[in-house]
């Protein structure tokens, strides 16, 4: 199993934050690998990553189910792997402090099967780099919103 967590600060009330991240359609396409994503229902969507790893071409579908939705300071998420064996889970959490929020965002993956012993060691090196870009991409874009309705 592999777990990684990032933190941000970013100078914008824990609203304006949740009302980004509330969107999925908003931080779907910020994930590193991202080729598309399909909505299915307000829960449920379909994403398709794409990637190389040491000259190979990997085109990974997985299920991502939004299963806590508690505004505006926490979603939580699970992941099921659709065409390879993984299962995972993760969180977005938002706390505001004078003004400013904290945004943390969590996840974890488990890779089982006859490739999981092949893909852990992938998954455990790639997993805080994924996390962190996609926890920095969302704060960056909250920000830019938020520069710009202040205008």
């Amino acid at each position: 199993m592999a777990i990684a967590s990032h933190s941000v600060i970013i100078p914008a009330s824990v609203e304006n934050v949740w009302n980004y991240v509330s969107q999925i359609e908003n931080w779907a396409t910020m994930v590193p690998a991202y080729k598309e994503h399909e909505q299915i229902d307000e829960q449920k969507s379909i994403w398709t990553f794409e990637g190389n790893f040491k000259g190979f071409t990997k085109t990974v579908k997985m299920e991502l189910t939004i299963t806590e939705f508690h505004e505006p300071s926490m979603i939580r998420f699970e992941l099921n792997g659709i065409t390879d064996n993984f299962t995972g889970s993760g969180e977005f959490t938002a706390e505001e402090t004078a003004g400013e929020t904290t945004m943390t965002g969590t996840v974890e993956v488990n890779a089982g099967g006859l490739t999981g012993a092949v893909l852990s060691p992938v998954i455990k090196m790639v997993l805080p780099k994924v996390t962190t870009r996609l926890t920095e991409k969302i704060a960056r874009n909250v920000k830019r919103e938020e520069m710009s309705v202040s205008k």
